[in-house]
Parts: C-alpha cells; structure tokens; sequence
C-alpha cells in the first residue's frame, strides 16, 4: 500500500520576490504539499506516534515561509530541507509552491515552482 499525507492549497501571506515592493508590502502564496511516508501502522493503530502529524508538518511551512527570500525555489527547498531533518522517514516530498498575481506585467492567476524530491 501506497501512502501519503497532504496539505492542500495551504494559504499564507509571505515577503518574497526580487522587487522591493514585494519584499515591503508582501504576497499570497498558496502551497501543495504531498509527502510519501509509510504510515500503514497508523492505518491499524490510530496513534498519532505512528504517522507523522500534519499540525507539525504546517508548522515547519509557516516557519520558512516566514523568512523573507528572493526565489520561490530557495522556500520551497528550505521546507524540504527541514521537513527531512523531522522526519527522516519521509521517502518522497513533492512540493508546489505558488505566487499569486506576481508583478511581471501577465494576466496570470500566480507563478510556481514545484520540487520533487526522492530520498536515494
């Protein structure tokens, strides 16, 4: 059996982007997250010490997206980076991260970068 935990369209308002007016005023961001993790245990136990909780999982996002960035990319690996150190038994996170109505002049609902990472 295949698992996952996901946190879907996690909204929050961060201070990214090159331009100093996204660094002063800020943007919506809007987060996908979905982890593969064996949590087949939980499944039978109902314990929370066998699965990994997704309260702990938004905590870890809000607190990187709390420290202003240039680059989506450099957030979005920052979450990776310490999503794994908590939980070293996490075997895939694949991570979207969007801008919404990003200053650059398009008719666009938001831009996005989205990291897949697989542990080796």
């Amino acid at each position: 059996m295949e698992t996952y935990i996901l946190l879907e369209n996690l909204r929050l308002y961060a201070y990214h982007g090159v331009g100093i007016q996204e660094t002063r005023v800020g943007n919506h961001f809007l987060i996908n997250l979905k982890i593969k993790i064996d949590i087949a245990k939980a499944v039978q136990s109902d314990c929370l010490e066998d699965t990994i909780s997704y309260a702990t999982v938004f905590e870890i996002v809000k607190k990187e997206m709390e420290i202003p960035s240039k680059l989506l990319e450099h957030v979005a690996g920052r979450i990776i980076l310490a999503l794994r150190k908590e939980f070293p038994a996490i075997e895939t996170i694949e991570l979207k991260l969007s801008k919404n109505n990003p200053p650059m002049g398009a008719d666009l609902d938001s831009a996005s970068v989205l990291l897949i990472d697989e542990r080796k």
